[in-house]
């Protein structure tokens, strides 16, 4: 499954390239995606790579080739209104390869009776290099409310190695607090650009918010305030083992 911007940039790759027959600049799918770098585009064509629908032909600048486009006609992207909020909404929902279970509200922790709350699994974050967002509900998990803040949850997949010096691992799962602001040193959920869903630990510089990895492997982004949304805070941690 592709995510929307994914599926907008094959579609443009494609449009331009029956137009012209020369695929497009970086800077004109930038352009044409609205987004804020390249390297948007970059990771977005990665994952079209890894998906098997574009190949990268080596050493000729500007060389793509559409291997293939999605077999079912995919609804019209609607035109951008206001900013896309994360809702919360991450990559690659169905974590158990089983059908995704239809949207739950996330719960309240309010259980007095210590019986088990149901926490809805929104997918998969990134720990690690930021990663597109779409809305996924997956299945579900069942916490103990001593576990769990007052207030909304829901849980994520991590993906990545960035935060394993704060022991947080490939594979697990966190727990998330639904919630706009956190405090120094917290580790939050953080939408980037309306785009780029992560996991990081929050450090203000200044004006600046600075999402910072528990991996020396990996650099601490600087960005605006402008450009961060803080979208829940770490309250727990599940592993199977």
């Amino acid at each position: 499954m592709l995510t929307r911007k994914q599926l907008e940039l094959l579609q443009f790759i494609q449009a331009r390239m029956q137009e012209s027959g020369v695929p497009p600049s970086f800077d004109e799918m930038k352009d044409a995606l609205d987004l804020k770098s390249k390297s948007g585009i970059h990771r977005l064509i990665m994952a079209l790579e890894e998906r098997g629908f574009l190949r990268r032909l080596p050493n000729r600048a500007r060389a793509l080739e559409i291997l293939r486009m999605p077999e079912a006609p995919a609804a019209k992207p609607a035109a951008p209104a206001e900013p896309r909020r994360f809702t919360p909404s991450v990559v690659e929902g169905g974590l158990s390869g089983k059908p995704p279970a239809p949207k739950a509200p996330l719960l309240q922790a309010q259980d007095g009776e210590g019986r088990p709350v149901i926490v809805p699994v929104m997918g998969r974050i990134a720990a690690g290099t930021p990663i597109s967002a779409i809305e996924s509900q997956s299945h579900t998990i069942a916490m103990s409310p001593d576990f769990l803040a007052g207030g909304e949850h829901y849980a994520l997949e991590v993906r990545g190695d960035s935060m394993i010096e704060a022991g947080i691992l490939d594979g697990d799962l966190v727990v998330i607090h639904k919630q706009e602001t956190a405090n120094n040193g917290d580790i939050i959920v953080a939408l980037i650009d309306d785009e780029e869903a992560t996991l990081k630990r929050l450090r203000r510089r200044g004006s600046s918010i600075a999402l910072e990895a528990a991996n020396p492997a990996y650099e601490t982004r600087v960005l605006g305030p402008d450009r961060v949304r803080i979208q829940g805070k770490l309250v727990s941690l599940v592993r199977r083992y």
